[in-house]
């Protein structure tokens, strides 16, 4: 029979093996389908992100080429603006944006725009094909939204999350107007934005006769040449070209990445499940591949044999880890787009899988089986047989094994505390992470071997000191199961650790930041008429401004960045800095920067452009820094608001940079009776509550905002330690049903069986204890690295390292339940068969 036919037949009796075993095949599929499902879950879900910044247009319309804005960000445009550039011929559509609570005082993001310029746009600035099989404005019933009824357009995906049904109640309470929910399908790219027509928008948002931006389609030269051409004043207004989402994906690149570590993380705890299941295969079927070479079954195809066993594994469990990697990513969509759309504005639409990912993943998957278990085939198809049962041989082998591990996990410590220094770059940290990452788990089983070594010697001699000595001869079948658990640990800890820490550190910064009763931003033109009516009516109020504009930062390097300018008193008091870190040094600063003659730099800034107090920076009005005013830097301050950079300057520098006079918010102080005061502002100046917000309500929103950023990590960390304990609780499960015939054998002896029960339940019990005990440590050191390395230059976030001992504890529990329980069932199994049966599978 030739090579291939010997080949099929092995492959045969495995399949009948499996048939017999189920469990051995299931415990090696669930494996690789939890490292598929989340490793392409969470690409699905990253891809999906960055073809959002991409692709998206405007509310309804064709993607824009440029954008006309207010040189401050919070500021508007005045509506006459769009009417001039439309009677020039200037393809053009008119927006206003902003935020509404609803009923329930809940935030939501609106837009408005008008349907007819969306219209135009979308008919002349697509491709005529694509928008005939889009065309999401044939859905819309343009007669009411031109009447101005109040009716709010949203995706069909977004009515639904929403509650809404075609036909129940679909009506939506938003600053104070109730209005009618239109879905239209998920093609039409509308994500999660709301779209209201442009007039209703601007009643709702208090902005009559005002404008977001507008937004231009077209060539961008053609456009320049015809707003020349128009002598259409645009020195108070900013023009941004389209960049092809290039700036949100540069921005949020680091967010990325740190889903794409935790997702490869996942993805080698379920391939260390996988290769623990291949192990156990391979040890109960030792008898059957020596019989299979003993009946003339060469070496060769013994070999090809297996290796087309776990191609074939491995192309089933992707195939299923694909299905359930689409519905993961459908489930983490959601949190990413309000972590993306709150953090940095982006604007996320309805995903679309890829055959691509599952040949990605399912490669990967097959690569990576394949390196780890060659080794393992050719040992077995190339041993001798009459030494393939031999146990002394096999526990030689993994102790030698066990030696070697822990010396390359020592190398990788101790490359990562040589490379330590010289990180400077959150791409760099995150590959001392990996090398860290790997390091820890290689480290385990000789230390469990020293560590049940020493108990062994401090326990009573008699059964006891039997059940501690015989752990050690648990580690090797239970090794792989302990590294992918301990692995999963350290990294729940570390997370724990950065999000504990964070929210720590972020109300106390709030605590000093937010120094006032009431912020208001009503628009820079309403400021002036609120302020006279304030002091008028409330004398004892204390007022607080804050001026804001886009403006670019030049060190080595142009950097965009939210210049800020604030009153003297707001600077003295509010900033919470990191440098200088001495009293006197702050008080110099601070003067410094009052007089005009210096500026204060964001922790974010300051690390981009690598700058520190004492350095100089140039002020620019333009991406080309043709003009600049260099200042020195005077201070760093903490700033967990804006990943972007920032930096603040005082009103007589303020004025020296020619900016708008305006202020664009105005915070009030010694407020006695808040939603008094709240409600007579409503009133009297037709405010909605968007633009009136107290000291609590930001608290509580930037709390809960900020927290969002890191809960999807938090969910992929959780997820990775369900991965580690279904890997846990199979390993252990497989393991005590391989012990049967030992046990039945203490049976035979006069042990009772209760005292095996509690024999068996201590041994795990050590195993794991013992393993959660090392993972505090080295979770400690990767949450280290975490805060002090990877956040601090992925986000530019100083954050104060806290322990969470109950998150700890909540984790170690966890672990226990699975070994315990998985302990207990094949135990009960074996309660139910009779002695002679369990002894018989010693020479089975």
């Amino acid at each position: 029979m030739s090579s291939f036919g010997l080949s099929w037949c092995a492959l045969k009796v495995y399949l009948a093996h499996y048939r017999q075993a189920p469990l051995q095949a299931g415990a090696i599929l669930l494996g690789i389908i939890l490292a598929v499902t989340l490793l392409v879950g969470v690409k699905a879900t990253n891809d999906n992100a960055i073809h959002s910044y991409q692709d998206a247009g405007e509310a309804l319309g064709a993607q824009a080429s440029l954008f006309i804005s207010s040189k401050s960000r919070r500021g508007s445009i005045d509506q006459q603006l769009y009417f001039d550039i439309k009677a020039a011929g200037i393809a053009a559509m008119p927006v206003v944006s902003g935020t509404l609570d609803d009923s329930d005082g809940k935030p939501w993001h609106v837009t408005g725009s008008d349907v007819i310029a969306a219209m135009s746009a979308l008919t002349h600035h697509t491709d005529p094909h694509a928008a005939a099989k889009v065309n999401p404005l044939a859905q819309l019933p343009l007669v009411r939204l031109l009447a101005g009824e109040p009716l709010i357009v949203m995706s069909q995906s977004q009515f639904d999350a929403m509650g809404f049904s075609a036909t129940g109640q679909h009506q939506l309470l938003l600053g104070g107007m109730a209005l009618t929910a239109i879905p239209l399908p998920d093609s039409a790219n509308l994500g999660h934005r709301l779209f209201l027509d442009i007039s209703v928008a601007q009643q709702l948002l208090g902005q009559p006769q005002q404008l977001s931006y507008i937004a231009l389609f077209g060539d961008i030269e053609t456009l320049k040449q015809q707003l020349r051409a128009s002598h259409i004043d645009l020195k108070q207004v900013l023009l941004t070209p389209q960049d092809q989402g290039k700036a949100l994906t540069d921005l949020t690149a680091s967010f990325h990445l740190n889903l794409n570590a935790m997702a490869m993380l996942a993805f080698l705890v379920g391939l260390f499940i996988a290769y623990n299941g291949v192990r156990y295969s391979l040890m109960k079927r030792q008898r059957l591949l020596i019989q299979l070479m003993q009946q003339g079954i060469s070496r060769r195809a013994l070999f090809s044999s297996l290796l087309a066993e776990l191609v074939l594994l491995v192309f089933i469990g992707s195939a299923i880890g694909f299905v359930l990697a689409l519905q993961l990513s459908q489930w983490l969509q959601p949190m990413v787009a309000m972590t993306l759309e709150q953090l940095y504005g982006a604007t996320l639409l309805p995903g679309q899988w890829r055959w691509q990912w599952w040949a990605q993943g399912a490669g990967l998957t097959l690569v990576a089986a394949l390196l780890a278990c060659v080794p393992l085939y050719r040992s077995l198809s190339h041993g001798s047989l009459a030494q393939g049962g031999k146990r002394y041989l096999q526990a030689l082998a993994h102790h030698l094994t066990h030696q070697r591990l822990f010396i390359i996990g020592i190398v990788l410590l101790l490359l990562t505390a040589l490379g330590y220094p010289f990180s400077q770059q959150h791409r760099q940290s995150l590959a001392l992470l990996g090398l860290l990452t790997i390091a820890i788990p290689l480290l385990l089983p000789q230390l469990l071997q020293w560590g049940l070594a020493l108990l062994t010697k401090l326990t009573r001699p008699g059964l006891w000191r039997y059940a501690i000595a015989e752990s050690r001869e648990l580690i090797a079948p239970l090794g792989l199961a302990m590294m992918a658990l301990l692995l999963a640990l350290c990294a729940n800890i570390a997370m724990n650790t950065l999000v504990g820490s964070f929210d720590q550190t972020l109300r106390s910064w709030l605590s000093t930041r937010l120094h006032a009763d009431l912020y208001l931003h009503p628009g820079s033109d309403n400021i002036a008429p609120i302020e006279r009516y304030l002091r008028q009516h409330h004398p004892e109020l204390v007022y607080f401004y804050q001026w804001q504009a886009p403006y670019f930062a030049a060190a080595g390097q142009i950097q965009p960045i939210n210049l800020i300018g604030r009153d003297d008193v707001s600077i003295s008091e509010t900033t919470v800095f990191k440098q200088p870190a001495t009293v006197a040094g702050q008080q110099a600063a601070v003067a410094q920067t009052i007089a005009g003659n210096a500026v204060f730099i964001s922790e974010p800034l300051a690390l981009k452009l690598k700058l520190q107090p004492g350095d100089s920076i140039a002020l620019c009005g333009d991406s080309q820094c043709q003009q600049a005013t260099r200042l020195p830097i005077a201070a760093i301050y903490f700033d967990y608001g804006n990943p972007k950079g920032e930096m603040v300057v005082s009103p007589p520098l303020w004025q020296r940079l020619s900016l708008p006079a305006e202020p664009i918010g105005l915070a009030l102080g010694h407020v006695k009776a808040i939603d008094t005061l709240t409600r007579e502002l409503e009133q009297q100046f037709a405010l909605n509550p968007a633009q009136i917000y107290s000291q609590q309500r930001i608290r509580s929103q930037a709390i809960a905002m900020f927290n969002k950023t890191f809960s999807i990590t938090l969910v992929l960390n959780t997820l990775t330690l369900l991965v580690a304990a279904i890997g846990l609780f199979s390993a252990v499960l497989m393991m005590t049903q391989s012990r049967q015939a030992p046990l039945a054998m203490l049976r035979a002896l006069g042990v009772e069986q209760t005292r095996i029960w509690r024999m068996l339940l201590v041994q795990i019990i050590i195993v794991v204890l013992l393993t959660c005990l090392l993972a505090l440590p080295l979770g400690a050191i990767l949450g280290y690295l975490l805060i002090n390395k990877v956040t601090l230059q992925a986000f530019g976030w100083t954050i104060a390292m806290l322990w969470d001992w109950w998150a700890y504890g909540r984790v170690v529990l966890l672990s226990l339940l699975c070994a315990i329980v998985a302990v207990l069932l094949p135990l009960y199994w074996q309660s139910r068969r009779s002695l002679v049966s369990s002894l018989q599978q010693e020479v089975m």
